[in-house]
């Protein structure tokens, strides 16, 4: 009359080990940066502003040990005019950059992100005008 079929059985362990291979698996995949984000992080620099772009840069990483208050090493970076006798003499560019002959700035601390390195470099490379 009636015939029974028999499945075959499976263990829980075995479900969850072939549920969390399949999950594995699917994870699994080589993205490159560029194509993730293909214009996420780019560095412009095509239209550098001492005020908008260099200023913000030297607030959030140089002020705190080279403000008119602080003036660490002798060195006063608050102000154009102090600032840019550091740019003329090409000591700014140095300790950034942490090139030979330098002092590495900021001091203790990580190097500044390329993009800031390159927008102030850019900004000098202009004339390091006050704009």
């Amino acid at each position: 009359m009636f015939q029974l079929i028999r499945l075959p059985q499976f263990s829980f362990s075995r479900s969850f080990a072939l549920i969390a291979a399949v999950a594995l698996l699917q994870a699994c995949a080589y993205n490159s940066e560029e194509d993730l984000y293909p214009n996420g992080d780019a560095c412009d620099t095509s239209d550098v502003s001492y005020n908008q772009d260099v200023l913000p840069i030297l607030v959030n990483n140089c002020y705190v040990c080279h403000d008119n208050t602080n003036r660490q090493g002798g060195i006063i970076l608050e102000g154009y005019n102090q600032l840019k006798t550091h740019v003329n003499s090409g000591r700014l560019i140095g300790a950034i950059r942490r090139e030979s002959g330098f002092s590495p700035m900021p001091q203790g601390s990580p190097q500044l992100p390329d993009c800031q390195i390159e927008t102030i470099a850019q900004w000098i490379t202009d004339g390091a005008p006050e704009n």
